[in-house]
């Protein structure tokens, strides 16, 4: 009996841990559709990859709008060389002039709901999380300025060219605004997390 009920047992286990592992996720993205009163799961996974740099990436300008003297844009990345790269945090943001020189800013990391703006599209407001991408994938992050001169400011600089990258040091992708971005408090910048 004690063989038996032992058997009976090791089975039952075996068969969890079986049907566990086929449905595990590794690095990747879940989906789960529901149709009719059957339930399918169906699993897209991108594998995780080295971290990305700016190179890795064309990027696009999405024209914002303004409230109270706030503008509010983003921008959206798509990865254009080959094999899989990861994305987690915050780009870094360098504001440029029509000449190319670099002008002054301060970046402010805004995520989870809890900063002085909230971005225009939801998933800019929530905490960083592990972005896996592919050839051709996309990704967007989003940001906010004044352009409300402050104190004896009588102007504010206007940026041309938006350089992205992806850790400090790394390589720079260039987004050509539709507008100047005129950033005003020394180039303040409130940034979302990559989304």
């Amino acid at each position: 009996m004690r063989r038996v009920l032992k058997s009976i047992l090791i089975f039952v286990a075996f068969a969890a841990i079986y049907t566990l592992s086929r449905h595990a996720v590794i690095g990747g993205n879940s989906t789960t559709t529901t149709q009719g009163s059957s339930l399918t799961t169906t699993t897209m996974s991108v594998p995780a990859g080295p971290a990305c740099q700016g190179s890795d990436f064309h990027g696009v300008f999405n024209q914002g709008q303004g409230a109270a003297g706030t503008i509010y844009a983003s921008v959206t990345l798509t990865k254009t060389t080959t094999g899989n790269c990861t994305l987690n945090g915050f780009p870094l943001l360098i504001l440029q002039d029509k000449v190319g020189s670099v002008l002054k800013s301060t970046l402010t990391n805004v995520s989870g709901g809890n900063g002085p703006v909230q971005f225009t599209d939801t998933k800019a407001n929530d905490a960083p999380s592990a972005v896996n991408l592919a050839q051709k994938s996309k990704v967007d992050f989003s940001f906010a300025y004044s352009d409300v001169p402050t104190g004896s400011q009588r102007t504010c600089a206007n940026a041309v060219v938006l350089g992205i990258q992806i850790e400090k040091g790394g390589s720079v992708t260039s987004v050509t605004p539709a507008y100047g971005i005129a950033a005003c408090n020394n180039g303040q910048l409130w940034v979302s997390p990559f989304y």
